[in-house]
């Protein structure tokens, strides 16, 4: 559990100074998925998982930037 709280620590100092990486990181991975969309590379452009991911990622980078 203390290994736990040192990470959070650790991750929390580290996006303190940062806090538009994460939704940018987001916006980009929802872009990306736009381009995937249009090659046919099976599953990966049919499933629109780097735009659920970006999504996710951009959504939980708000409220980061937000809580601190």
């Amino acid at each position: 559990m203390e290994k736990l709280s040192q990470f959070i620590d650790k991750l929390s100092n580290f996006f303190a100074p940062r806090k538009g990486l994460l939704p940018l990181v987001g916006m980009g991975l929802v872009i990306l998925n736009f381009f995937v969309g249009l090659l046919p590379l099976g599953w990966l452009s049919s499933s629109d998982l780097l735009l659920h991911l970006g999504i996710v990622i951009a959504i939980l980078g708000l409220m980061l930037a937000w809580a601190l």
